[in-house]
């Protein structure tokens, strides 16, 4: 062994404590990461599985327990004589987490513990008119939800914003946004930062419900899927082997602004449109719908509802939408390979109607077919996304917080 000497020889007893308390904290982060992804387990069962001795199992779990960081789950009695095993458990309750989805018609606010479980949410009509007013609203609902679940606000570790636009992490404020006016306003983000008093990130929506439909809905298991999310707006999130895929700069999935193609005919092609957000999102439904002869359409649901009675010129608006849905999903295949393709957003409601002319599109325009899929959290995909992705940041948060605690 080398001989410590001069400024290292000074700096060894500092050092030598150091290194042992990281060693216990990487022991402790084991042990957490063990019971989080196997669950209950007793001491020799975590040592087995983690391959640590004993002594230095139960040394970690007291610290752990002291902490506040795991819990007793119960008892374990042995196949054979013995003693019985206390199993231990990672307590959801050492923190809590907020999660918000902004959207241009609902603002959704849910509080979840550590284990991602939602304990209070709340659903606010977005009546603001601008960034600040949806900040207020939001930040208000937000406390709100707090106080409905029990919970001390010191104890939010994190809080995650899901909203359309990407984030610019340079100047803190949201750029593309067109559907939420005002939403892109320097220093918006920061005040919202200030006053619910937590860590605070913000995300693209489509690519929270991508998360949210990974963890929790229909994606689970896939190695790599999109999630297409055609409402006000045209967006995509794209998860490959667990991990969300943002590209350089944030944008990746930002589909509404690839440029369409010309007009192909009366009522047909992508209506002239600038980009395939305007070809494709609701309020393209409505005009094909108005220009097929349905006397009125208010909304895109208006006419998925009108379509489910029979309406003709709803049904055609349908079947437009459908097939242009279908050469949307062939573009993304050219390029990505996915395995599986979950439509979601305001439109994704209507996936009765459209997955079979999408799937029919699909089977004529090209040889690339992956599986189509309704989204299974519906409306909660992007808060659902913003929990699990606001849990994730927490955990390591609330640990060291609990560390640093004299």
């Amino acid at each position: 062994m080398d001989e410590l000497t001069g400024a290292d020889a000074r700096t060894g007893d500092a050092a030598r404590p150091w290194n042992r308390q990281r060693l216990r904290s990487n022991n402790e982060r084991l042990l957490l990461a063990r019971l989080r992804a196997g669950g209950p387990a007793s001491r020799a069962q975590l040592a087995r599985d983690t391959g640590l001795s004993k002594p230095t199992v139960s040394t970690a779990l007291a610290a752990l327990e002291e902490a506040g960081l795991v819990r007793e789950a119960g008892r374990q009695a042995p196949p054979e004589r013995g003693r019985v095993a206390v199993l231990y458990e990672p307590d959801p309750t050492a923190g809590y987490v907020l999660g918000l989805d902004i959207g241009r018609s609902w603002l959704r606010v849910a509080a979840a513990d550590l284990d991602g479980t939602v304990v209070a949410r709340s659903d606010v009509r977005n009546r603001g008119r601008g960034g600040a007013a949806m900040a207020d609203l939001t930040v208000a609902a937000a406390r709100q939800v707090v106080a409905d679940a029990g919970v001390d606000p010191a104890l939010v570790a994190h809080t995650v914003v899901g909203a359309p636009g990407v984030y610019d992490p340079d100047r803190r404020r949201v750029r593309y946004a067109v559907n939420l006016p005002g939403w892109g306003r320097a220093g918006l983000l920061d005040r919202m930062r200030e006053e619910l008093g937590t860590p605070l990130s913000v995300h693209n929506d489509a690519n929270l419900a991508a998360l949210g439909e990974y963890t929790f809905g229909a994606g689970r298991g896939s190695r790599l899927f999109v999630f297409v999310m055609v409402g006000t707006g045209l967006g995509m999130g794209v998860v490959a082997d667990g991990r969300l895929f943002t590209g350089a700069h944030g944008a990746a999935g930002e589909i509404g602004f690839l440029p369409t193609l010309p007009n192909d005919g009366p009522n047909g092609g992508w209506d002239g449109g600038r980009d395939l957000e305007d070809a494709v999102a609701g309020g393209a439904v409505v005009r094909s719908a108005r220009a097929l002869g349905m006397a009125h359409p208010g909304s895109a649901k208006d006419v998925f509802d009108a379509a489910r009675e029979g309406v003709e010129p709803a049904v055609a608006a349908v079947r437009q939408e459908a097939e242009r849905l279908a050469h949307v999903i062939a573009s993304v295949a050219a390029v990505l390979d996915p395995d599986l393709v979950v439509l979601g957003g305001g439109l994704g409601g209507g996936a009765d109607l459209l997955l079979p002319p999408v799937t029919t599109t699909l089977h004529r325009i090209g040889p690339l077919r992956p599986r189509v899929r309704a989204s299974t959290l519906g409306e909660d995909a992007v808060l659902l996304g913003a929990v699990a992705t606001a849990t994730e940041e927490a955990r390591e948060r609330v640990f060291t917080r609990s560390r640093e605690a004299p």
